[in-house]
């Protein structure tokens, strides 16, 4: 079976993380006892029944429930503790959900309200179940359901009274004591009749009770436990639904902390309605990804908060010689991820490997769980190697269960996400920015969501995750190498428009360390301001070498160096008819930096590891394909803009002057192209929210290389590229391709872009979009690079003609240098020498022109400048080196260099 084939059936094998299982991935013996309902609460025969008294006290209760949010719950003196009072905060069971079936269940939980304050004592403020939570304006699946899910509430109020819906009861009872809350359901005709008693659980004497009628369709789906205070959110809430800016300097009102608002123990479920699936849990290894370079292999396992427990062990498991080799790992207590390094890997071969996690319990019995995936053979021998691309994921199409399966028809080789995992409102609740503690674990249920869409798409391949502005809590950021962003004005456009970071150092530390911790050592270590940590590296896989760069860390922010003139509000000059950004193209002002710029200059000259092809990956692009209605200041009013009809032509647009593109500064904008084509790299962006394939141009169009931003995951800012049409567009494409300026006077000749349309697709949302992701294929043999540009509903086996609207498109190498020649070097001949590295340094300069692994071995040089030339040929694998020095350049050169 080849590489490809036993790939695509690993990803066909159903591996649950959190199931006990052996190493062939069966079920273990300890998971296939049925054993009593307060043992085994993930293989209760008559349904489900929970087991925190089991557990240790922990900031995480169980792989069998979702918590809404995260730091709002934890085990507690073996009870399951909420730990604030505000509104909406539910605990849904994963593995059990009532079913359509028109059959009986009962389910029952013990609850005890805190010390409650008079104002709290309300009707209106409640604790118990959640019934049938579903939200069907989006997808009809558990995990959507419980993030998202609304259902029939239903329980004790603070002030003393039980409630079905909107049925009350009249009795009052005694809000402060423990109560057992038990419901039981019968279907009768076409709807259920509820029964809700409330009995002592002491001397099980019934205290009240209350029935109610309610529709059958109401008690489909999710069960979950909810507490509600009906109070208003005051979190920190960054942007809302709509992608626009707000200001806010508050975090919760009621903090997560240590006091306990509602203790909940003993919930159980059962009856015949009830669909009971035990592989639907999560963690507590939620998932991992890793990279493969220079013989190095670097993984990151993602875990649930579980570092507190006594006595637990982490280890990476390696399947070789069918056995498993161990190597033990430690919990980053941040962040909860693990990561491990294994030296000296040898890639012929793919290598199975699980994660395993053994937790203690209180009886002093041991649970262990298991993740699975491979560690992929590398394609060295491969003609062609699969680039799978990524960005932006807002929680519109959570949990995202068509992309996975989609991209896995095209068998990519790699995989690479290049910001935004999330945004600050995915999930709800928007963010929590203190204390440090809490706002680890407010971070991290956002992560949690990214990979509990994602991870089945970089379980078995390699990956490359990067973070952009909203992974650290930014609507747009200017990092101005690290320094610190006071938030004590305003948390929004004030605070980001000054640079640098808003959240603490340490915090930022630690997202890094959770995405990008398994790349590539990094090319320089060094930490920018505050002690922030870099990860700005080059990864050499199946012979291309990518660098990945922080094109956010470095940058100025544009309030800083632009006059006062500007006005500068949120990236935007706020009176461009007066200040004309396109006139300040020579401001001085960062964009990737002095050392990064270092990085790109060595990296153009790097060609080892058999390196034949060269790729650029970044968070955004160098370039501003965007327009809004003419006039406009702010992209605040993207959301608000109106989604054509397909064909139809958005009138009325002019190009943007958003500097949170890598459009601006320009000057630095055209540094970074120089160094890139240096060494005819392609360019790989994300962040744009608009899909659009780009040749750069500098001092001319098309004098530099190609980019391709790939379409939003989920798309928050619909954006869109509708310029005065051109009158010279490209050959039998739109009007709005061929050559333009964009807002800051930047040359860009657009060859694609997948606007937003509509599609007649429900959620509209997330299909009118233009949501989606990207393949880029780069053929070694013929040195050719394919982008595809797919929209995330359409499968590929299905439909293979389904891509955006001028795609696919095939460039060559050199393509991503075509500044024409002003004179020719000799043509070198190599002899026997096959595909080497040829050198061109500028002797008036000293400069390096270029550096190319050609193809085949001949290759006559252009040059850009007469003069004289040192020409270098290298066998980076053999270290063998021949330079010719004084090799002068003409228009019309005959010569030749020969190489034996």
């Amino acid at each position: 079976m080849d590489r490809r084939k036993s790939l695509k059936a690993l990803a066909m094998s159903v591996v649950v993380p959190g199931v006990l299982l052996d190493q062939n991935g069966i079920a273990s013996a300890a998971e296939k006892k049925s054993g009593s309902k307060r043992t085994a609460e993930a293989t209760v025969a008559a349904g489900f029944a929970s087991a925190w008294h089991e557990w240790p006290d922990m900031p995480w209760v169980g792989p069998e429930y979702w918590g809404n949010r995260l730091q709002d719950w934890r085990i507690q003196d073996g009870k399951l503790a909420c730990l604030v009072r505000n509104s909406n905060r539910t605990l849904h069971c994963l593995t059990t959900q009532l079913s359509a079936k028109p059959e009986a269940f009962e389910t029952s939980v013990t609850l005890q309200f805190s010390q409650n304050n008079k104002a709290d004592e309300a009707a209106s403020n409640y604790a118990g179940f959640r019934l049938g939570a579903r939200d069907l304006n989006r997808f009809d699946d558990y995990r959507c359901a419980a993030v998202f899910g609304q259902g029939l509430d239903a329980g004790l109020t603070t002030a003393g009274t039980l409630f079905i819906g909107e049925n009350r009861s009249k009795k009052q009872i005694a809000s402060k004591e423990e109560v057992r809350l038990i419901i039981r359901a019968k279907p009768i005709m076409d709807d259920f009749q509820l029964t809700l008693i409330a009995i002592n659980p002491r001397s099980n004497k019934p205290i009240d009770e209350l029935s109610a009628t309610v529709a059958a369709k109401s008690l489909i789906g999710n069960m979950a436990l909810v507490q509600h205070y009906d109070r208003p959110e005051n979190t920190d809430l960054g942007i809302n639904a709509a992608g626009q800016p707000l200001n806010s300097t508050g975090g919760e009102t009621e903090e997560s902390g240590s006091k306990a608002t509602v203790l909940f123990s003993d919930w159980q479920i059962s009856g015949p309605k009830i669909s009971h699936n035990p592989g639907q849990v999560f963690g507590p290894i939620c998932f991992a990804q890793y990279t493969l370079h220079q013989k190095t292999l670097k993984l990151t396992a993602q875990l649930a908060p579980i570092e507190n427990i006594p006595g637990h062990t982490v280890a990476l498991q390696l399947k070789r010689n069918n056995t498993w080799e161990n190597i033990k790992g430690t919990i980053d207590p941040m962040g909860r991820s693990v990561p491990f390094r294994v030296n000296n890997w040898t890639a012929a071969e793919a290598v199975p490997y699980r994660l395993k996690v053994d937790l203690p319990l209180k009886s002093g019995q041991r649970r262990e769980y298991f993740y699975e995936g491979t560690i992929a053979a590398e394609p060295v021998n491969q003609e062609a190697l699969k680039v799978a691309v990524f960005s932006c994921n807002a929680d519109f199409g959570f949990p995202d269960a068509e992309i996975a399966p989609h991209v896995a028809v095209h068998q990519p080789d790699l995989a690479v996400f290049l910001g935004d995992q999330f945004y600050e409102s995915s999930g709800g609740f928007r963010i929590q920015t203190h204390p440090l503690p809490e706002a680890c674990l407010d971070y991290l249920r956002k992560w949690y969501m990214f990979g509990w869409s994602y991870r089945d798409i970089f379980r078995h391949i390699p990956c490359a995750i990067i973070p952009d502005d909203h992974d650290v809590y930014h609507g747009n950021l200017w990092g101005e190498a690290g320094k610190h962003a006071s938030t004590a004005e305003d948390w929004g456009s004030p605070a980001q428009d000054q640079g640098g970071y808003k959240m603490p150092a340490e915090w930022v530390n630690m997202v890094h360390r959770t995405q990008t911790g398994h790349l590539p050592d990094a090319y320089d270590p060094t930490p920018v301001k505050q002690g922030i940590r870099v990860y700005y590296t080059n990864w050499n896989y199946g012979g291309i070498s990518f660098a990945i760069l922080e094109d956010r860390k470095f940058k100025s922010a544009p309030k800083n160096v632009l006059p006062p003139a500007a006005k500068v509000v949120n990236g935007f000059i706020q009176n461009p008819t007066e200040f004309d950004i396109k006139q300040h193209r020579d401001i001085q002002a960062d964009l990737l930096g002095e050392r990064q710029l270092a990085f790109l200059q060595h990296w153009a000259t790097d060609w080892q590891d058999g390196t034949q092809m060269k790729a650029v990956l970044s968070q955004t692009n160098f370039c501003t394909i965007d327009t809004l209605p003419a006039g406009s200041t702010t992209d605040s009013i993207t959301g608000k803009l109106a989604i054509p009809q397909p064909g139809e032509y958005v009138q009325g647009d002019a190009p943007t002057g958003n500097m949170d593109s890598n459009g601006w500064p320009q000057k630095g904008r055209d540094e970074a192209l120089k160094a890139i084509r240096k060494c005819f790299a392609f360019h790989i962006a994300g962040d744009q929210h608009l899909a659009s394939m780009v040749h750069y141009g500098v001092d001319a169009f098309g004098d530099s290389g190609f980019v391709f931003a790939g379409p939003a995951l989920n798309n928050l800012h619909a954006r869109r590229w509708w310029p005065a049409p051109n009158n010279q567009p490209l050959p039998g494409q739109p009007v709005y391709t061929g050559n333009f300026r964009d807002g800051f006077g930047n040359r860009v000749t657009v060859h694609a872009v997948a606007n937003p349309q509509k599609t007649d697709l429900k959620p509209a949302n997330v299909y009118d979009r233009a949501t989606g992701y990207g393949i880029v294929t780069f053929n070694k043999a013929q040195r050719t690079i394919k982008t595809e540009c797919w929209p995330r509903f359409i499968n590929p086996s299905q439909k293979p003609d389904g891509q955006y609207a001028g795609w696919p498109i095939t460039i060559n190498q050199e393509d991503n240098y075509s500044r024409p020649a002003v004179a020719w070097l000799p043509e070198i001949k190599i002899g026997n020498l096959k595909n080497p590295v040829v050198e061109i340094v500028d002797e008036n300069t000293n400069e390096l022109v270029y550096a190319l692994r050609i193809k085949g071995n001949r290759f006559k040089p252009k040059v850009f400048a007469k003069g004289t030339y040192s020409v270098r040929v290298r066998e980076p694998e053999t270290a063998l080196v021949k330079e010719w020095k004084g090799v002068k350049a003409a228009v019309k050169n005959k010569r030749s260099i020969r190489l034996s």
